[in-house]
């Protein structure tokens, strides 16, 4: 990666939250690999391959009334990664029983303890859809329950997947990148119950799961409920989140095609994380 050249855009944003989780996430969707964030805004990154003139056209939140946000842009080459997330990226918990840290950070007293090596993957647990994924599997039974987790990131989810009690967990991401790295979380959690594959949802043919979480967004989701429908054992859960509070309704009428009724929803700022079962 070293050879690289990537497209920096410095985001200066006011006020900062929730503005800065948000244009995060529609940027990450859009292509942009790696985020360090400041006092300012977030310097999002992007390979100069994947770069096109338009990149910025769907990122809705530049759009908005609600925050005053400038950019600019510049080639940068030969980035050290992970010199830039580790000046960043700071612990976090979850309802006092998770906390999702670096291999540098101290060990907590939480109950249970993710070491997440992120680098350019997607799912630190810092933005909203990631935080309440966690939650949503805090508050289910995962014990003995075979589990996929789709558009793993990092494997955060599938990692604590195992930790909470899961038999099996296969996590899938169409990144390379993403692929890579979550095998390495996994390994660096000593997680043994889980298989980690690169590919997308025609991975999923004849395969079947008592729980399926998918954190990934609207237009894929809606794409794919049908393909997750039709893995749910009989009972099976589905955490679905990525969207925003309006697109529930639409969310919701995709799921209920295929018999999946909504069960609990979570909501962070304008984010929300949905359980539907069948």
């Amino acid at each position: 990666m070293s050879n690289t050249i990537y497209i920096g855009y410095e985001f200066k944003v006011s006020p900062l939250q929730p503005a800065v989780e948000i244009l995060i996430a529609e940027l990450g969707y859009a292509g942009f690999e790696s985020f360090v964030e400041n006092q300012d805004g977030v310097t999002a990154y992007i390979q100069k391959g994947e770069w096109h003139q338009d990149i910025l056209k769907h990122i809705q939140i530049l759009n908005s009334e609600e925050f005053e946000i400038t950019y600019k842009f510049n080639e940068i080459e030969q980035t050290n990664w992970n010199a830039e997330w580790e000046k960043n990226f700071k612990p976090i918990m979850v309802d006092n029983q998770v906390t999702v840290r670096a291999p540098f950070h101290d060990e907590p007293q939480t109950k249970y303890d993710l070491i997440i090596e992120p680098k350019m993957s997607f799912g630190t647990g810092h933005h909203e859809t990631t935080h309440m994924m966690i939650q949503h599997i805090l508050k289910n039974d995962f014990t003995d329950k075979s589990v996929l987790d789709m558009g793993c990131g990092t494997g955060v989810l599938a990692i604590l997947a195992e930790k909470v009690g899961a038999k099996s967990v296969d996590a899938i991401d169409i990144d390379n990148w993403c692929y890579i790295n979550s095998l390495e979380n996994v390994d660096r959690n000593n997680c043994t119950r889980i298989s980690v594959y690169e590919g997308d949802v025609t991975l999923l043919y004849e395969r079947t799961y008592d729980i399926i979480i998918a954190n990934i967004n609207r237009n894929i989701l809606l794409s794919d409920i049908s393909a997750y429908a039709g893995c749910l054992n009989e009972n099976g859960l589905l955490f679905l989140s990525g969207f925003y509070q309006d697109d529930i309704l639409t969310i919701e009428a995709e799921c209920n095609k295929y018999t999946l009724n909504l069960k609990d929803k979570i909501q962070r700022n304008d984010w929300v994380a949905l359980t539907f079962n069948i």
